[in-house]
């Protein structure tokens, strides 16, 4: 089989890979027919990652299962599925607890998309090893399009986290959201959809802030710290100074979200926070425990992620067309899977 390879700054191919098999009766086998590439994927290809190439591409996925090992009970051969990004056991203390980015079964920070705590491949190839099937794989909905819900793997389900606990607990907050990428114009819409009674979008990208628009967003190319302007911020830039911004713009006890890869140092406005009274969460999100319920939200009809997708191309097109500087392409293939023998 083939797997997309990041091999250096703006450049990926095609290589040849021993075709993944079971190794125990818990896994399972499925193959990609709906992947896009992550915003943190942007920041690879553009060069400002700390992985050093060549390593196997991709960690947002709709898949088909191809194969289950034998005690397999919650997927069937031929079932669309989301794949989560992160390796996870479903059984240990952390994944228990929801810290599905944290199992303890596998080595720390273990992924599809990067060699981070071990090599698992990526989810743009053309059949990937599930170690944990029942504790990973998520049925797609009946009636929810593979290509709006490739994302769900990671930035769509990862938006959800970003402010849909926090609407709930403040319920009509207003909300900042300084972005570059899907995850500020995912956040966009599912702020509105959850009542916020506010929502700013900052990005100098005239098209993204048009997108925002339409989701019920005002929209600034750039703005000052707003005092005491939001009860949540989310900020998904990757820079440390469009996090101040965020920080600074938070009303009394208000909360920020960071999203970004922060790959360069940077300085915070620590006494400002600590006046204020700020909580901030800069993480890697546990999305598996998050899935369901941003599948459920899509399902709705009162989102529409696919408007964030911005080109669906064909699988044979990743090598060429995914370097481009698109905001959330999706690459599709026939989804009837292949045959692997055991």
């Amino acid at each position: 089989m083939r797997e997309l390879t990041y091999v250096a700054r703006r450049t990926v191919e095609w290589r040849e890979a021993p075709n993944p098999e079971l190794r125990s009766d818990r896994e399972a086998i499925v193959a990609p027919v709906a992947a896009t590439s992550c915003d943190v994927d942007s920041a690879i290809l553009a060069g400002h990652g700390f992985i050093d190439p060549p390593f196997a591409l991709g960690h947002e996925c709709v898949a088909r299962v191809v194969d289950i090992g034998d005690t397999v009970t919650t997927v069937a051969p031929g079932d669309l599925v989301v794949v989560p990004w992160s390796i996870n056991c479903g059984t240990c203390d952390n994944c228990c607890a929801g810290l599905t980015a944290h199992c303890a079964a596998v080595p720390h920070m273990a992924m599809y998309g990067a060699t981070i705590g071990g090599s698992w491949g990526g989810l743009f190839s053309d059949l990937v090893r599930v170690p944990y099937a029942d504790a990973m794989l998520v049925p797609l909905p009946a009636g929810l399009d593979p290509v709006a819900m490739a994302s769900a793997s990671d930035n769509w389900s990862l938006s959800w986290r970003l402010v849909a606990p926090h609407l709930k607990a403040r319920p009509g907050a207003r909300v900042l959201v300084v972005a570059r990428g899907s995850i500020g114009l995912y956040v966009c819409d599912i702020a509105r959809a959850l009542g916020a009674s506010d929502v700013l979008y900052v990005d100098p990208d005239a098209e993204h802030r048009k997108l925002a628009e339409g989701f019920g967003a005002r929209t600034a190319e750039t703005v000052e710290p707003i005092r005491h302007g939001f009860d949540l911020a989310v900020e998904a830039t990757g820079r440390v100074d469009q996090l101040a911004l965020a920080v600074r713009s938070l009303a009394p006890e208000g909360i920020c979200e960071s999203a970004g890869n922060h790959f360069r140092p940077g300085e915070l406005p620590l006494l400002d926070m600590y006046l204020t009274g700020v909580t901030l969460r800069i993480a890697r999100d546990n999305v598996r425990a998050h899935i369901p319920d941003a599948l459920q939200l899509a399902a709705s009809g009162t989102v529409a992620p696919e408007r964030v997708v911005s080109h669906v191309l064909d699988w044979e097109d990743l090598p060429q067309a995914l370097p481009e500087k698109h905001l959330k392409p999706v690459f599709v293939r026939d989804t009837t899977p292949p045959t692997v023998a055991r």
